[in-house]
């Protein structure tokens, strides 16, 4: 009888499906987190530097410096997740700002902000989303410049981020998680109206 019982917890074991564990790695300047959704099985990860792309203030939490999914692309962002009524001031990104990148030694790269949920994410556009992908996975720096938000303006000294263990970093993320499908047409600017109608509805 308890060799029965044995045999079939065991074969119950292996029939089970493997908790997904979570990830939290650091890969050279990088780190990589990931958690498992356990009623849909997805799972959702952020790649994030190390440094922020700019500091927090009162009312104006950090920038943070990440690699995201744009149409199955792995492209940079500067991004500040889930705003609360506190940072809300971070929300002029999305209505006034846009985000100055640059790989050197390659040229620079605007990224569009918009708001997405509460979130505010500034990633690049079109052509430029393949440009920012090739050039990001070989890059030792990145030169990052804030601009059009009430701040240093256009000819502010960038923050520079050193990178490292990007490409690691990059194949790591995409082993975890499937490429999104690409879009199939690139979404219109929302009127800085709209985009002022639709952040004053979220922290109303």
């Amino acid at each position: 009888m308890i060799r029965t019982a044995s045999l079939l917890a065991l074969l119950l074991g292996l029939a089970a499906p493997a908790a997904a564990q979570p990830v939290n790695e650091a890969i050279g300047t990088w780190r990589l987190t990931c958690a498992t959704d356990r009623m849909t099985d997805r799972t959702a990860c952020t790649l994030i530097h190390a440094q922020p792309a700019e500091r927090s203030e009162p009312g104006r939490p950090a920038l943070a410096f990440e690699i995201i999914d744009r149409g199955g692309r792995l492209v940079p962002a500067v991004t500040a997740r889930e705003l609360t009524l506190d940072g809300a001031a971070r929300g002029l990104l999305a209505i006034t700002g846009t985000v100055q990148l640059r790989l050197p030694p390659n040229r620079l790269i605007e990224l569009p902000c918009g708001l997405e949920g509460r979130s505010v994410i500034c990633a690049p556009r079109g052509e430029e989303a393949a440009r920012a992908e090739a050039e990001l996975s070989g890059a030792d720096r990145a030169l990052i410049r804030v601009v059009g938000t009430g701040g240093g303006g256009s000819t502010a000294e960038p923050v520079e981020l050193p990178l490292s263990g990007t490409r690691q970093a990059m194949e790591r993320f995409r082993r975890l998680v499937p490429p999104s499908q690409p879009a199939p047409a690139e979404a219109p600017l929302i009127e800085p109206r709209e985009l002022l109608q639709r952040f004053r509805q979220l922290f109303n």
